[in-house]
């Protein structure tokens, strides 16, 4: 399998060639967040495409079809539409905290999106809390949402972001749990450490029962994570008029509308990571030439091809399934996630003690 390192090695060793280390640094440094900006961008206006096809396949509709072939400009042309758009500047808000809270969820959204893992050699951040940074970065999201709705001096605003509060703290706990029950069947929390390890089987097959459940768990914490349907309390149109953004206009409210796509892929790469293997090919322990076939398959295409198909799953949720009421949405995080997951990380620890894992 094509290991990228060599190919950034080469163009580290290019760069020191004609000029000091410090500036080296600071040029690869620019460019891979030119990098990741423009694949970001892309991303989110595919994930929106994407979206678009999936539902109006699930309610037999065409889906955009207009503006380009199979209408796969009309991303594009939301794009620069909401570019245009003018920012409304409204009285009675705290104006600086109303700038500042869409560029914290796009924040948070970033640099979560720099630690996943693209391929083989292929990361912008690989240290030994890789999935302790990665947790913790996605936390700041919600800052910007509670600081959105606050600043905004609208009833609406502040009732959706204080739901969302509510339910993204909540379910960041059975975030952390499943996570911390694949780092315990791991031994690591590097992320390039978790890849290597599924290197003969991924963790989904390899962790048994526990991780079956901890992915179950993922899914279902995530989509209320990243405010999908049918978990979409702070968004809620039809009570909230949008929730915490309704105050929010051109480029401002694109902000969190291009965050909310993204973390949908960044929560779907997580899992990707966790339970998939990451970039890691489908390996079966004894099948050397089937495992030799899937190793001519690029890493990127592994990697993202994970993550599209496990997306897939989350938006099937927010068109089958109806909206839940806010108390029903808590009470299965309280009432039955967390202590599920409780138990399912201490099932996890005998599993790993007794070597029971394959």
């Amino acid at each position: 399998m094509f290991d990228f390192s060599a190919l950034t090695n080469w163009i580290h060793a290019g760069l020191l060639s004609f000029m000091p280390e410090w500036l080296a640094v600071t040029t690869e440094c620019v460019l891979i967040g030119l990098v990741l900006l423009t694949v970001y961008a892309l991303l989110a206006l595919f994930y929106i495409y994407y979206e678009r096809k999936v539902c109006a396949a699930f309610q037999c509709r065409l889906g955009p079809d207009r503006v380009g072939p199979m209408g796969l400009l009309q991303s594009f042309a939301d794009m620069f539409k909401m570019l245009i758009k003018e920012l409304i500047s409204l009285k009675h808000t705290d104006k600086f905290l109303f700038a500042l809270a869409p560029y914290l969820v796009i924040l948070a959204s970033m640099l979560a999106f720099a630690v996943l893992p693209w391929g083989n050699g292929l990361q912008v951040i690989d240290f030994n809390i890789g999935i302790f940074f990665l947790i913790a970065v996605s936390s700041i999201g919600v800052l910007g949402i509670l600081l959105a709705g606050w600043s905004s001096n609208n009833k609406f605003t502040l009732i959706g972001a204080l739901r969302s509060g509510a339910q993204m703290v909540s379910y960041e706990l059975s975030i952390g749990l499943s996570v911390l029950t694949m780092v315990c069947l791991a031994g690591t929390m590097s992320v390039g450490g978790i890849v290597e390890e599924q290197r003969d089987l991924w963790f989904i097959f390899s962790g048994h029962i526990p991780a079956i459940i901890a992915f179950i768990i993922y899914l279902i914490a995530g989509t209320a994570e990243t405010n999908r349907g049918p978990l979409d309390l702070p968004e809620a149109e039809s009570e909230l008029t949008a929730g915490y953004h309704t105050e929010y206009s051109g480029m401002h409210f694109g902000f969190f509308y291009l965050a909310e796509y993204l973390n949908l892929f960044i929560v779907s790469g997580v899992a990707a990571l966790l339970f998939f293997g990451g970039w890691m090919p489908l390996h079966i322990p004894g099948w050397d030439a089937f495992n030799h076939v899937m190793d001519y398959i690029p890493s990127v295409i592994w990697f993202v091809g994970k993550a599209v198909v496990i997306s897939f799953i989350i938006i099937w949720f927010k068109w089958t399934f109806p909206r839940l009421r806010i108390d029903q949405m808590l009470s299965l995080e309280w009432k039955y996630l967390l202590p599920i997951n409780l138990f399912n990380l201490v099932l996890m620890v005998l599993v790993v003690v007794y070597g029971l894992h394959f």
